[in-house]
């Protein structure tokens, strides 16, 4: 189905922002178009002064003409922060049951999405840029895993919060996923051996309910669309030689 506003993505493959979007662009059937935005980079002007201040991404224009995306119309909404982004999609396709209408799970939804953000996105990014130890992401995905399903153990659980697929799941897919590439690469910033104690840890008995939880995330067919490991690893090689 087609979005009946237009919609322009700013995008970079590197953001795991921006994959949250994409996904959540993916599973609500919206049509959009990208303009690429260099993570690495300054900014342009017309970004900083039309599109985000901040200079991040992901952002959105949603309405107005159908323009170039360095030429953004004053009619167009701005959206950015992909919390937002991921709420605002699911709110235009609520058929796609991306964020429930029950205001317990919509709380859960949120919960989730604060712990992802919250406990294990920063110490990975400290850990793979920075160097720091390997144990604060362990922690961070004890924190996940407490919220899944006991039942992800046995391989058959559902999603984070019941039976539906959800921005929480959108939420945590690009980082489930990224967190194995340091041990399966071995690139970032730790020390020497660390990548390797980690993907152990991961790969352990405690940690089944995590490992299953992603297996089923990666099986979605809006993450094969929107993830490209080469390109992440080749791009972490680059800029975190």
């Amino acid at each position: 189905m087609s979005s009946d506003k237009q919609i322009t993505l700013y995008y970079s493959k590197m953001s795991v922002n921006v994959h949250r979007v994409c996904m959540a662009l993916e599973e609500a059937k919206l049509s959009y178009k990208t303009y690429p935005i260099q993570i690495a980079a300054p900014k342009p002007a017309w970004y900083l002064e039309k599109i985000n201040p901040k200079g991040l991404i992901p952002a959105i224009t949603y309405g107005g003409p159908d323009v170039p995306g360095d030429h953004p119309s004053p009619s167009a909404t701005v959206i950015t922060e992909s919390p937002i982004i991921m709420e605002f999609i699911a709110d235009l396709r609520p058929h796609a049951g991306l964020l429930p209408a029950d205001p317990v799970a919509r709380a859960k939804v949120r919960m989730f999405i604060d712990t992802v953000n919250t406990q294990l996105v920063p110490a990975f990014l400290r850990f793979l840029k920075e160097g720091a130890s390997y144990e604060p992401v362990l922690d961070g995905v004890r924190a996940v895993q407490r919220l899944l399903p006991e039942y992800y153990e046995n391989g058959n659980g559902t999603w984070a919060v019941g039976d539906t697929f959800t921005i929480a799941d959108i939420a945590a897919a690009p980082f489930v996923a990224r967190v194995r590439l340091p041990g399966k690469y071995s690139v970032g910033k730790y020390a020497a051996g660390e990548e390797r104690l980690l993907q152990d840890a991961l790969d352990s008995p405690e940690f089944a309910r995590f490992k299953a939880y992603g297996v089923r995330l990666f099986e979605r067919p809006s993450f094969k669309a929107t993830y490209d490991e080469d390109h992440i690893v080749s791009e972490w090689r680059r800029l975190l030689a």
